[in-house]
């Protein structure tokens, strides 16, 4: 009996929508609503980081794996595979990379093989747009962006998505030239908003301006003070341990995407705080899917100050690559390679 597979590449996983941000959005937002509903399998992320140390991370990389099962209208089992390798941009090579397999839940065939570092990219901006549209002001005008890299221009996108209130976007990186390169391009292409670059000494005030601080950056201190955030704010921490434990002490409400994995990863603010024993488990309000799927309320005025954070996980992924190879069937796309012959 022979058997194929279909192989999607990075063009061909564009074409077929991985690059649209409110396909993509609707793709997480269901991942969310499905896992509410318990019909996905999350067996968790494994974490191969390369050197002997925690922060060898940081310098060295590390290969996420991130399996799950999705149900609903994708139906699909597979795993992610992501490389993460700090110094690629030396190379020309983008600091992550991402390979999904597709499997047939029921035969648990393998069915395909897509690239997915750019599912990856926007699969984490769309979870922070989904954040922002149940938890941010109501008619949030200013965002300060954290972090002047692709997680940055995705978070920008998908916010504009679902506030398109937003007249002004600050940009703050370690680095200005690239909180400068960031502003230029992001201000071309949404010119409805003014996009502007600014140096750590001036980040208190754009932050205490800000109706949305989103941070996506691979900080490991803090460099967001918790005296900065504006009353009714949403703070969405991304990535890594880059706001003071305040922000989330004085939140009216902390959520998160998927708790047991923010957890074990013990990469973000609330996260260390769960392990120090200063935030418990009671504490939490909801999974977000939890309030995407009617069980919890999201923002409910504009008084409220809110935390987000989220680690994701493969079902966020599997949901986007599903939709684009259920696509390219239809399509007839994509190169069909031999399995078996």
């Amino acid at each position: 009996m022979s058997f194929d597979i279909i192989f999607l590449n990075n063009k061909e996983m564009e074409e077929l929508g991985a690059g649209n941000m409110a396909e993509v959005m609707n793709d997480v937002e269901t991942a969310y609503r499905l896992y509410a509903a318990d019909d996905v399998l999350v067996p968790g992320k494994l974490v191969m980081p390369f050197g002997k140390n925690p922060e060898d991370e940081y310098t060295n990389g590390r290969i996420n794996c991130m399996p799950g099962y999705i149900g609903g209208e994708y139906a699909m089992a597979g795993v992610k595979w992501i490389g993460s390798a700090p110094d690629n941009y030396t190379r020309g090579l983008p600091r992550a990379t991402s390979t999904i397999i597709l499997n047939d839940p029921v035969t648990k065939m393998p069915v395909g093989v897509c690239e997915g570092t750019q599912v990856s990219a926007m699969r984490t901006g769309a979870s922070g747009g989904v954040a922002m549209k149940y938890l941010a002001p109501f008619k949030a005008e200013v965002i300060c962006i954290c972090g002047a890299g692709v997680q940055g221009r995705t978070q920008l996108e998908a916010a504009l998505l679902v506030r398109p209130t937003i007249k002004k976007a600050y940009v703050y990186d370690l680095y200005l030239d690239r909180a400068e390169a960031f502003a230029k391009e992001m201000g071309a292409k949404f010119p409805q908003i003014e996009v502007i670059p600014v140096p750590y000494e001036q980040l208190g005030e754009a932050v205490g301006e800000s109706d949305i601080v989103d941070t996506a950056t691979l900080a490991q201190e803090p460099f967001v003070k918790a005296e900065w955030i504006k009353k009714g704010a949403l703070i969405v921490n991304m990535s890594a341990y880059e706001v003071e434990k305040g922000c989330v002490s004085m939140a009216s409400k902390v959520v998160v995407d998927f708790w047991e994995t923010v957890k074990h990863r013990l990469h973000s603010t609330v996260a260390h705080m769960a392990d120090e024993g200063t935030f418990r488990d009671e504490d939490l309000y909801a999974e977000i899917g939890e309030i995407v799927d009617g069980k919890k309320v999201g923002r409910e005025n504009d008084e409220e100050t809110i935390y987000f954070n989220a680690v994701g996980t493969g079902i966020l992924d599997l949901a986007v690559a599903a939709r684009c190879y259920h696509n390219a069937k239809a399509q007839n796309k994509g190169t069909k390679v031999p399995f078996w012959v």
